[in-house]
């Protein structure tokens, strides 16, 4: 590849990079809005925020992957939709900490069903947003 070849490729890698930044701060921002609104309204009983923001954002891929695979899209939308803004948004390390944190307070019950909630609604909710969006464009 010539001088001229890297250098474009170079210049892509860092436009991707920004999309991938702007996308995550954006993400990282609703999670924390997220969080607060939940700490709010709920009280800090259980990490509904996490959960919340886990199983959205799950859907939200789904249907981003079906949108961005019928309708093309921009070079930069997938990694500013999904790297960026769902990488932002959910948070498996803070599931996690959630996850730990009750059964060291000893509600192991509340740990499993918290783990096992997050994990089987996460799931079915990319395979309802990947369904829901397939049968709009059948």
């Amino acid at each position: 590849m010539t001088n001229a070849g890297w250098q474009a490729t170079d210049a892509a890698m860092v436009t991707t990079l920004l999309h991938v930044a702007l996308g995550g701060a954006i993400g990282a921002s609703a999670r924390y809005l997220t969080s607060v609104a939940a700490m709010r309204l709920i009280g800090p009983g259980f990490p509904w925020a996490t959960l919340f923001v886990n199983v959205v954002g799950s859907f939200l891929m789904g249907v981003i992957v079906v949108l961005l695979a019928r309708e093309g899209g921009t070079r930069a939308a997938g990694p500013f939709l999904m790297t960026g803004l769902l990488g932002g948004f959910t948070t498996f390390s803070a599931f996690s900490l959630d996850a730990i944190t009750i059964y060291e307070r000893g509600q192991v019950a509340l740990a499993g069903a918290y783990v096992l909630a997050s994990v089987v609604l996460s799931l079915a909710a990319i395979v309802l947003g990947l369904t829901l969006m397939r049968a709009v464009w059948q």
